[in-house]
């Protein structure tokens, strides 16, 4: 039971850095998460997507708030936490949990979480509490609007297997469009490193 405190105030100075503050380095973990997270959504396709042709829908994703050199850090900060915190909720509902495999629902869910913990560290880190909800507006509120259509779509559908195959990939798309943010936030990180 000793050991435990020990162990976490090691984690504590080891996560600081030269300058005293906590490291923002999304670099490696986030990298490895998205990948693991399109992996679980690739595994959790129930049927093929070629039998939900009549149920394909274009949700307009907007590619702008992804594009890694149109967005600044906090913002790019602010974008990644919307889309993986908007994937979460959609799929931690009761719909969800009928139509997909729970165990591989449940790890994905889980990934998204701790993806999320360390983006919140970032951004408050980044904007401070107070500025963050301010500077971000324009892109979030794209975001809840793009995720509301993904919503209002399966409800039309009835929560269809088809219309969960349809939002499984576009989902799937919405996760990998990430990868320009990730690259900013991760040369942002080496920029910092050097000396």
């Amino acid at each position: 039971m000793a050991l435990l405190p020990s162990l976490l105030m090691a984690l504590v100075l080891f996560s600081y850095g030269s300058g005293g503050s906590v490291a923002c380095d999304l670099s490696l973990n986030h990298v490895l998460l998205s990948k693991e997270n399109l992996k679980l959504l690739r595994q959790m396709s129930k049927i093929s997507s070629s039998l939900c042709l009549e149920d394909r829908k274009d949700f307009r994703f907007p590619q702008a708030t992804v594009d890694g050199s149109q967005v600044q850090e906090a913002q790019a900060i602010s974008v990644l936490h919307e889309i993986l915190q908007q994937t979460f909720k959609l799929l931690v509902t009761e719909h969800s949990a009928a139509a997909w495999n729970t165990t591989l629902l449940n790890l994905l869910c889980r990934a998204l979480h701790r993806q999320l913990d360390d983006l919140d560290t970032c951004l408050v880190r980044e904007m401070g509490e107070e500025g963050s909800a301010l500077a971000m507006q324009g892109p979030t509120l794209t975001l809840k609007r793009y995720f509301q259509g993904i919503r209002l779509y399966l409800k039309e559908k009835k929560y269809s297997d088809c219309a969960w195959e349809v939002v499984r990939v576009e989902v799937m798309r919405a996760l990998s469009s990430t990868r320009p943010l990730h690259e900013r936030l991760r040369n942002k990180n080496r920029d910092m490193e050097s000396p």
